[in-house]
């Protein structure tokens, strides 16, 4: 899966990255941690990335980097862990969840 582009607000432009891309049998796999990043690009193209940097764990010394929300029962229980130099309200977590939940709950949004 690639990132997830999408606004908790209306000044808050959020980047969502899968913190795993594993596929059986061609078919992909649902992860269960999702790392969160201000979107800072202000034209809609979104920035050339190294993927597997921005889920390191040097991640957190990231300025856009905003925690990790894991599913830890989805639809049920969620842990957000706030463990870089910014953190988001409960609000935008809450409205973080029910995008990835959509896009969790209907594959053909997502890009291989």
């Amino acid at each position: 899966m690639q990132p997830i582009y999408l606004k908790a607000d209306e000044n808050l432009p959020l980047m969502i990255i899968p913190e795993s891309d594993a596929h059986m049998d061609g078919h992909p796999v649902l992860t269960y941690s999702y790392c969160i990043f201000k979107d800072h690009s202000t034209d809609g193209n979104h920035y050339s990335l190294d993927k597997d940097q921005l889920l390191s764990p040097e991640r957190k010394k990231d300025p856009n980097y905003l925690g990790t929300i894991t599913f830890e029962q989805p639809g049920k229980l969620f842990n957000y862990t706030a463990d870089g130099e910014h953190s988001l309200g409960s609000d935008e977590i809450h409205h973080i969840i029910e995008e990835i939940t959509h896009y969790r709950e209907n594959p053909g949004l997502w890009t291989l």
